[in-house]
C-alpha cells in the first residue's frame, strides 16, 4: 500500500526536480496533483517550474558540493534529474550513502547524462543495433574519425547537450571546423569531447515512451505508449504526432530494443527512447530516464501524458499508457533574444478547432528558444499535424 502526505506538513511527501523547464513543470503539476511537496531546482531564478512548485532553489547543479548541501538540507524522498548538467557522481554517493533515492537510479542519471555513457551500453555491452560512431577529443580526432571509416555525410553532437545543442551535420572537409566549433560552444559542459556518428538512412524517427512501473504484484512491470512520430531540425524538435503508424514488426522491435536498454537502466519511471527506423530495421539513437520533450504531444492524445505516467511510477502508483485519440504538437520559438516577451494571437491561435497551448513563461527568450507549444487532437495525425501547426503559427512572440 502506498501512503502519501500532506503538502508543507510534517508528514509531507517531498520531491525533488533537478532542473525546472517546461518537462519539470508539467511533473511538478502532476505530483502536486496527488498530494506531493515540490522542490524545484534550476540554475536561474524563475524556471518555468519554479513558478509552480512549493519550493524553488537555485544552484549550480554541475558543482558537487551545492548540490549534495541542498539535498542534504531538504532530505527529499526523490531527487529527480530532469537536466543533464548535474554532478552525477555525488548523486550515486548520496544514493550510496541511503541519504536518497535517485530516480530512475543514480547509475542511469549517470549513463544517460552522458552520450558516450549511454552509447557504449548499448553498442558494447547490449550488442544493439546503433550507427557507426566514434568520441574525439580534438579537431584533429574528429578530422581522423571521419577519414578512417566514419565518412561523410556525418553527425557530431557534444557529448553532454540537450535539445539539439551543439549538434550538427557534416557533408564535406568544409564543415569540420565548424561543426566542432559548434559542439564546443553547445554543450551543457565543457568537456571538449564529441560523438560523431555515421549517417543512417532512415525512413523516419520515433520516441518509444517506455514505462517502467509497479504492477499488482509489487514486481517492476513495462508497459509502452503508442510511439510518436517527429521532425528534427538540427536536432531539436520541432513537431511531433502520435500514434507514428509502423509496420507490425518493426514496432515489435521498436519495443524490444527499448526493454532492453530500460531494463538494463532499472529503476522506476517514464524513459523516452529514441530510435531510427527504416522498414522493419531499427537503430538505437538515444534515452532519456524522464519525459521527452515530443511526448509534450502527450498532453493532448492520451488519458495520462507522459508526465502524469511518470509522476505514478516513480511514487510506485499504477498506470494507463492508453491512447484516447490522434494528436500533434508544434513548437513555438522565442524569435528573438529579450527579457519578458509578450504574446500576441492566444485568441487566435485557440480559435483553431481542437487545439491546446502551453506557454511556458522562461522569463528570457533566444532566436531558436522554445517558449511554448502548439496542441491539436484530432481523428487522424494528419489533421492534427495542420491544426497544430496552424495554431503555432498564429502566436506570435513580441519584444515590449
Amino acid at each position: 500500500m502506498i501512503t502519501l502526505g500532506t503538502p508543507l506538513s510534517p508528514n509531507a511527501t517531498k520531491v525533488m526536480l533537478l532542473g525546472s523547464g517546461e518537462l519539470g513543470k508539467e511533473v511538478l503539476i502532476a505530483l502536486q496533483r496527488l498530494g506531493v511537496e515540490t522542490i524545484a531546482v534550476d540554475r536561474y531564478e524563475n524556471a518555468p517550474g519554479q513558478q509552480v512548485a512549493h519550493h524553488a532553489r537555485t544552484i549550480t547543479m554541475s558543482d558537487p558540493a551545492q548540490l549534495k548541501a541542498l539535498i542534504e538540507a531538504e532530505r527529499p524522498m526523490l531527487v529527480v534529474p530532469e537536466i543533464e548538467a548535474i554532478a552525477t557522481p555525488m548523486l550515486e554517493e548520496l544514493e550510496a550513502a541511503g541519504t536518497v533515492r535517485v530516480i530512475p537510479t543514480a547509475r542511469a542519471a549517470r549513463l544517460t547524462m552522458d552520450r558516450e555513457g549511454i552509447r557504449r551500453l548499448a553498442a558494447e555491452t547490449l550488442g544493439l543495433p546503433t550507427s557507426p560512431y566514434q568520441f574525439c577529443d580534438s579537431l584533429a580526432e574528429l578530422q581522423a574519425a571521419i577519414d578512417s571509416g566514419i565518412g561523410y555525410p556525418c553527425i557530431v553532437k557534444p557529448v553532454m547537450s540537450s535539445s539539439g545543442k551543439g549538434q550538427s551535420k557534416i557533408d564535406g572537409p568544409a564543415d569540420v571546423q565548424k561543426a566542432w566549433d559548434y559542439a564546443m560552444a553547445g554543450g551543457r559542459v565543457s568537456h571538449g569531447r564529441v560523438i560523431v556518428e555515421g549517417f543512417i538512412d532512415f525512413d523516419y524517427e520515433i520516441t518509444q515512451l517506455t514505462v517502467r512501473s509497479v504492477g499488482a504484484d509489487g514486481q517492476i512491470v513495462t508497459s509502452f505508449c503508442d510511439p510518436i512520430g517527429h521532425v528534427q531540425v538540427s536536432g531539436d524538435y520541432v513537431e511531433s504526432w502520435q500514434p507514428m503508424q509502423m509496420q507490425a514488426a518493426a514496432l515489435e522491435r521498436a519495443r524490444e530494443v527499448s526493454q532492453a536498454v530500460t531494463d538494463n537502466l532499472g529503476g522506476q519511471g517514464l524513459f523516452g527512447v529514441e530510435l531510427f527506423v527504416k522498414g522493419e530495421q531499427v537503430w538505437f539513437s538515444e534515452v532519456s530516464p524522464r519525459p521527452h520533450d515530443t511526448g509534450l504531444v502527450t498532453l493532448c492524445t492520451q488519458h495520462q501524458s507522459e508526465f502524469e505516467l511518470h509522476a505514478r511510477a516513480i511514487l510506485g502508483l499504477p498506470v494507463d499508457t492508453s491512447l484516447r485519440n490522434p494528436g500533434a504538437s508544434a513548437v513555438i520559438y522565442g524569435g528573438a533574444e529579450a527579457q519578458g516577451m509578450v504574446f500576441d494571437g492566444v485568441d487566435e491561435a485557440l480559435a483553431v478547432p481542437c487545439t491546446d497551448l502551453r506557454l511556458f513563461g522562461k522569463p528570457e527568450s533566444f532566436a531558436e528558444r522554445r517558449m511554448g507549444v502548439a496542441l491539436a487532437r484530432a481523428g487522424d495525425t494528419d489533421t492534427a499535424r495542420r491544426n497544430a501547426k496552424l495554431a503555432a503559427s498564429k502566436v506570435k512572440p513580441r519584444v515590449v
